[in-house]
């Protein structure tokens, strides 16, 4: 992998559940004894994508690997959060050789790449590049666009549109993942429409459970603090952006009996609320391993991670993201039914 005088620093974003924490693991998997610091950003107040990264085995991906910024969003939490952040990285004895930073599915990259402008961050760290992970089912599926008619509409707003396409739009590198679950033809398809959008010179790559070389992605060198003025967003003439068109909150559950059971509940609950993803863990009677439960749309899985450890409370918790005006009570009974 490249060496840089100033630190790089890679930013993966991309929408809900579209591969990002997979990404990164396998990234951290094969650094090849790189020194690799990580920032991961959840849109909740409960760090999921954390915690399973720090439950991967793998070497450098522990406690003090990982910096976790939860409840908010980067892109609106530059100031308070992330420069701070930053700067106690960077005051290390041993500073990181790269730094990884998962944004959450909802944040606007633009406004991130914009703080490695501050001086004292852009004396010792560069954006090597902004990786946007691309969710190819749900692309494929008219999940991100607007229907003529519904453009059509005076009152038309689709928020999930808008942050899609600023995420493409700062992009350096673009994954097309989950390719395993689409045709050749569907691909080549959706690579085209992709390009359409992309600044010219993005690469696109499809990928499949993130598995990507490692030294495709890190290294690109695009120093992308220099180069804003190429990467309009839809948001650039906002003074403030904030997420007023999505929620998120909690629910605590009780061991279920039988995980497969609770899938479909899930799954039944997303069918009739406007849920865009659901997350987290959950203990199952009788078994000492913890489950994890990750659903988008209503595409649900899971599969267990690590042993519950001694002393740890052995409860489902699960983070629950949609369009604002969710029915917490509804949602939360659904989830709560024995399973």
């Amino acid at each position: 992998m490249t060496r840089f005088s100033r630190i790089p620093a890679s930013v993966v974003t991309g929408f809900l559940g579209a591969g990002k924490t997979t990404l990164v693991r396998h990234l951290l998997s094969q650094a090849e004894g790189l020194r690799i610091a990580m920032i991961v950003n959840e849109f909740g107040d409960i760090g999921i994508d954390g915690a399973l990264l720090a439950a991967c085995g793998i070497a450098g991906c522990g406690d003090d690997d990982i910096i976790e910024l939860a409840n908010g969003c980067l892109c609106c939490t530059v100031a308070d959060d992330f420069l701070p952040t930053m700067e106690k990285l960077l005051a290390r004895p041993n500073p990181p050789q790269h730094i990884l930073i998962e944004t959450s599915g909802l944040a606007l990259p633009k406004p991130l790449v914009k703080a490695f402008d501050w001086p004292d961050i852009r004396s010792r760290v560069t954006v090597d590049g902004v990786i946007a992970v691309v969710d190819g089912p749900a692309f494929r599926d008219g999940h991100f666009t607007s229907t003529p008619e519904q453009m059509a509409r005076p009152d038309h707003d689709n928020p999930l549109e808008e942050v899609f396409d600023d995420q493409l739009a700062c992009a350096d590198l673009v994954l097309l993942n989950k390719a395993d679950q689409l045709t050749a033809a569907e691909t080549a398809g959706l690579e085209n429409r992709l390009r359409a959008a992309l600044r010219p010179g993005v690469k696109i790559l499809a990928s499949r459970h993130g598995a990507v070389d490692p030294r495709v992605v890190l290294g690109l060198a695009a120093a992308a603090e220099d180069d804003l003025e190429s990467r309009p967003a839809r948001h650039d003439t906002e003074t403030d952006h904030d997420h007023d068109d999505f929620e998120s909150f909690a629910v605590t559950l009780a061991a279920v009996a039988d995980p497969e059971a609770l899938a479909g509940q899930v799954a039944e609950v997303i069918r009739r609320h406007d849920i865009l993803r659901l997350k987290g863990f959950v203990a199952v009677a009788g078994k000492d391993m913890r489950h994890v439960l990750q659903a988008v749309g209503a595409r649900v899985g899971g599969y267990y991670d690590r042993p519950w450890r001694p002393g740890e409370e052995r409860c489902g918790r699960l983070v629950v993201i949609g369009r604002k005006g969710l029915d917490r009570e509804a949602i939360g009974n659904g989830l709560l039914a024995p399973a």
